[in-house]
C-alpha cells in the first residue's frame, strides 16, 4: 500500500477566518497553548472558524503519540480542523509499509516518537536480533487508529487565494500537477525560483528563527520542538495576523 496521502482538498471558505499552525513535532504543550490563543482570538467572531495544521506532528519533540491523539479528538467548539500531512508522517508510513529501514527512519528524530509510545529505541534492536522481528514488533505496538489517521490526512487545502501545504510547490507546475513528494519535501526549487507563484502559499517544513512573511509565501515553521515557539497565522478578510506560543 503506498503511504503517501493523495487527497487534495479544494475549499472556498468565504468569510470564515482560517488559523494555520506550523510544524508541531511532538510539542503537545505548545499545541494546546496555540489552540487556546486561537480560541481567545476568535472569541468575538461569530460563526464557524477553521484551523489548518500544516503537518509534521511527530518526531523530535517528546509527545508525538499524544499530539496524534489530540488531533484525532474533536476540535474546539465552533471550530473545524483540517490536518495536513507532512514529510515526517509520510516517512513514518513508509517505514511501517516496509519501504525504508529502521535506521533510515531513526534519522528523522523518530526515536522520540517511539518513546512517546513507551518503547525504547536503544534497547529494541538488542531485543529483536533481526530486522523483520524488530519491524514487526513496532508495527504491532503503534495503535492502528493512529496509523489510520495518518493515512487519512490530505496533502493540501486549495482555496481561491491561498494554498495551504506542508513544504511548498514546484513553481514550474500548476497546482494540480504537483507531485506528492514535492508537496511534502520541496525546498530549494520552491524558494529559489523566480517564477511567480499562482497564489499565496502558506507552508512549514523549513525551520527558521522567525516566520518568513513574503508577498506570495508565508513560512510558519519556527522549529517548535527546540525553540518553544509554535507559530500561528490568522488569515481573514485579506489580512494576515501572526502570533506565537
Amino acid at each position: 500500500m503506498p503511504s503517501t496521502v493523495r487527497e487534495r482538498l479544494k475549499l472556498d471558505p468565504g468569510d470564515i477566518p482560517i488559523y494555520a499552525i506550523g510544524d508541531i513535532h511532538g510539542r503537545l504543550d505548545l499545541l494546546q497553548k496555540a489552540e487556546q490563543a486561537i480560541i481567545d482570538d476568535a472569541a468575538t467572531i461569530p460563526g464557524r472558524k477553521l484551523i489548518i495544521t500544516l503537518g509534521d506532528y511527530i518526531d523530535r519533540g517528546p509527545s508525538s503519540a499524544q499530539v496524534i491523539s489530540h488531533l484525532m479528538a474533536p476540535p474546539p467548539e465552533n471550530f473545524d480542523r483540517i490536518c495536513l500531512t507532512g514529510n515526517h508522517e509520510t516517512t513514518m508510513l513508509d517505514y511501517l509499509d516496509g519501504l525504508i529501514s529502521f535506521s533510515d527512519w531513526m534519522r528523522m528524530g523518530s526515536d522520540a516518537l517511539l518513546r512517546s509510545y513507551g518503547l525504547d529505541p536503544d534497547q529494541l534492536p538488542r531485543i529483536f536480533p533481526t530486522a523483520a522481528k524488530l519491524d514487526g514488533f513496532i508495527r504491532q505496538s503503534i495503535p492502528k487508529p493512529h496509523v489510520d489517521f495518518l493515512r487519512s490526512l490530505p496533502i493540501f487545502v486549495d482555496t481561491p487565494n491561498v494554498l495551504f501545504v506542508h513544504a511548498g510547490i514546484d513553481p514550474m507546475l500548476s497546482i494540480d500537477a504537483q507531485s506528492d513528494d514535492d508537496l511534502v519535501f520541496i525546498r530549494h526549487r520552491f524558494f529559489e525560483s523566480r517564477l511567480p507563484l499562482p497564489k499565496v502559499i502558506v507552508h512549514g517544513h523549513t525551520p527558521n528563527d522567525e516566520p518568513e512573511v513574503l508577498p506570495k509565501r508565508l513560512n510558519l515553521d519556527t522549529a517548535a520542538y527546540h525553540s518553544g515557539k509554535l507559530t500561528v497565522a490568522k488569515l481573514w478578510k485579506g489580512r494576515v495576523h501572526l502570533f506565537q506560543t
